[in-house]
C-alpha cells in the first residue's frame, strides 16, 4: 500500500460481522464501489480471536450476510442441545467471511485492506496506515464512510485483565484451555457471560469434575432460553408462541419485579440459581440442558468484581477467598459488544451501524445498508433506524423490548421494506409468519394474539420503564 491515488464510494472500516453484512447489501443492491479496512490479518473481526470452541448462541440461519447463507439447514445432533437449529463454530463462520471476501474482491469493487489502522475523522480526512510496514494512503471518498466500531466486541484474548495478577500464577484467556498439557489442582473461570459459560461448558464436556471448578460470578444473569428462538417451519408454533407470551408479559405485568417472575415462570428467562436475583442482562442464551448442567457446579464465588489474584488468595469487591496457587486461572471478564450511548446512525457523510433490533447485529447492519441505499435524506432514515443500546442491567430487558415493538411497527408502515425484511434471510421469522395460509387458523391464532398483545405492550412497558431506577 503505497500513497498512490485510491478513490471509492463507500469505506468501510471494519471487516467483522456488521461491516460484512453491510458491505454485502452494498454489494448485491448497488453498483457502488466500496474499500474496506479493518486491524486483523483476516475478515471477520473478534472471531479472528476467538477461543476455538466458541460457537454462535443463536442459530446459524439468523447470523452472516444477507445474500449467503451460513451453514447447511442441519438440526444439532449433541445432547445438549439435540434437535435445534446448528450454530457456527468459530473455524466456519471464519472461512465462511473469507470465501465471501474473495469474491467482492474478485469483482474489482471492492478493495480490501487487512493489517491497517485507520486514523481519518469519518467526515473529509482519510488515513489508512499499514500496521505491518507503515505505509499509508489517504483515499478518496465520494460518498461515505461507515463506522463499525459503535459495535465492537471484546474478547479475552484481545485484551488484558483488568484486575491484578501475581507474576508467578498462570491467568489465561479461554483460547488456552485447548492447550492445556496437563491438569492442574483446578480452574477457576472469572466472568458471568456468555465467555464464562462456554468455558464451564467446555470444562465439564472434557472431564473436568464440577468440584474442581471454581466460578467467580460478579452479577448473576438473566439468560435467554435457546428454545424459544428457533427459527424454521418446524419451530413456529414453540417460537411465535414465546413471542406472544413475552409481550402478554410485557402488556401486563403490574411492577418491574412481576414482569421478571412471569418471564421467568413462562419458560422466556432463566437463571442459573433461583435463590439468587440476577443483576445483569447481557443476552446469553442457554438450553435448559446446559443450564442444568452449569448447576452442577457448586463453588460459585459471589463478591464481586476480582480486584486482584495474589498467591494463596483472590481478593474481590465484597471480600476474599482463598486459592491454591496451581489453579488454572480462566479470564471471561472481557465485556463482549461495549455500552455505549446511541447515536444517529446517518449524520451527513458518516454512517455508525447500530442495533435495530436488539441483539441482532447482523440483520441491524443489513438493514442499515439497505435504508442507504433506499431513501432519501437523514431525517428519514434516522427515523426508521432508531438504535437500541446494548443492555447491562436487567431494566433493559424493557427498554430493548419497546424499541423492538417501536422499531417493528414503524417498518409496517412500509410495504416496500416490509417486503425486504420477509425476505431477509438475517431476518428469520418475518418471512414465516407472511407464508401463514388463510386456512391455517391455528397459526394465525397465534399471530393475532402477539399483534393484540403488542400493541397494549407498548404503553405498559413505557409506564414500568418510567419506575425503573436512575440508569446505571
Amino acid at each position: 500500500m503505497g500513497l498512490d491515488s485510491i478513490e471509492t464510494d463507500y469505506l468501510i472500516v471494519g471487516s467483522g460481522a456488521v461491516g460484512m453484512a453491510f458491505a454485502d447489501v452494498l454489494f448485491h443492491e448497488t453498483d457502488h464501489s466500496m474499500i474496506v479496512v479493518d486491524r486483523h490479518h483476516a475478515p471477520g473481526g473478534h472471531w479472528n480471536d476467538a477461543y476455538p470452541f466458541l460457537q454462535l448462541h443463536q442459530a446459524s440461519a439468523t447470523y452472516g450476510v444477507n445474500s449467503r447463507d451460513l451453514g447447511d439447514g442441519l438440526r444439532d445432533p449433541t445432547v445438549l442441545n439435540l434437535g435445534m437449529c446448528e450454530r457456527a463454530s468459530s473455524a466456519s463462520i471464519l472461512f465462511y467471511y473469507e470465501r465471501l471476501m474473495r469474491e467482492f474482491v474478485a469483482s474489482g469493487r471492492l478493495r480490501y485492506f487487512p493489517m491497517c489502522e485507520y486514523d481519518g475523522d469519518f467526515d473529509e480526512r482519510h488515513l489508512l496506515t499499514s500496521l505491518t510496514s507503515g505505509k499509508k494512503a489517504e483515499p478518496h471518498v465520494r460518498d461515505k464512510v461507515v463506522d463499525t466500531s459503535h459495535l465492537n466486541t471484546a474478547v479475552p484474548s484481545a485484551q488484558p485483565p483488568k484486575y491484578r495478577v501475581a507474576a508467578e500464577l498462570d491467568c489465561v484467556p479461554p483460547n488456552a484451555l485447548a492447550r492445556v498439557k496437563w491438569p492442574p489442582t483446578g480452574y477457576v473461570v472469572i466472568g458471568a457471560g456468555k465467555t464464562a459459560i462456554d468455558a464451564c461448558l467446555w470444562l465439564l464436556d472434557n472431564q473436568v469434575s464440577p468440584d474442581d471448578i471454581c466460578w467467580i460470578m460478579p452479577r448473576d444473569p438473566w439468560l435467554q432460553n435457546r428454545a424459544n428462538l428457533q427459527p424454521g417451519e418446524e419451530f413456529f408454533e414453540q417460537t411465535f408462541g414465546a413471542f406472544a407470551i413475552q409481550a402478554e408479559v410485557a402488556a401486563n405485568a403490574e411492577t418491574i419485579d412481576d414482569l421478571f417472575v412471569r418471564l421467568e415462570a413462562t419458560g422466556q428467562l432463566l437463571r442459573l440459581n433461583t435463590d439468587v436475583t440476577p443483576t445483569m442482562y447481557h443476552g446469553a442464551i442457554v438450553s435448559l440442558a446446559e443450564l442444568e448442567v452449569l448447576r452442577q457446579i457448586k463453588n460459585v464465588v459471589r463478591m464481586g468484581r476480582v480486584q486482584s489474584i495474589e498467591r494463596g488468595r483472590i481478593l474481590l469487591e465484597r471480600g476474599s477467598v482463598e486459592s491454591d496457587p496451581q489453579r488454572l486461572y480462566i479470564d471471561c471478564s472481557a465485556r463482549g459488544v461495549e455500552r455505549r450511548a446511541a447515536v444517529p446512525v446517518f449524520a451527513g457523510r458518516r454512517i455508525t451501524p447500530q442495533m435495530v433490533r436488539a441483539l441482532q447485529p447482523t440483520f441491524s447492519a443489513a438493514l442499515i445498508a439497505h435504508v442507504e441505499v433506499s431513501f432519501d435524506g437523514d431525517a428519514e432514515k434516522n427515523e426508521i433506524c432508531t438504535p437500541i443500546p446494548m443492555s447491562d442491567a436487567p431494566e433493559d430487558w424493557l427498554s430493548m423490548m419497546l424499541m423492538n415493538l417501536v422499531n417493528q411497527g414503524r417498518w409496517r408502515r412500509d410495504a416496500r421494506l416490509m417486503d425486504w425484511i420477509v425476505h431477509s434471510r438475517l431476518d428469520g421469522f418475518s418471512g414465516l409468519a407472511r407464508k401463514v395460509l388463510p386456512d391455517d387458523t391455528e397459526k394465525l391464532a397465534l399471530l393475532h394474539r402477539y399483534g393484540h398483545a403488542a400493541s397494549s405492550a407498548v404503553p405498559n412497558l413505557t409506564r414500568l420503564i418510567s419506575t425503573a431506577p436512575a440508569a446505571h
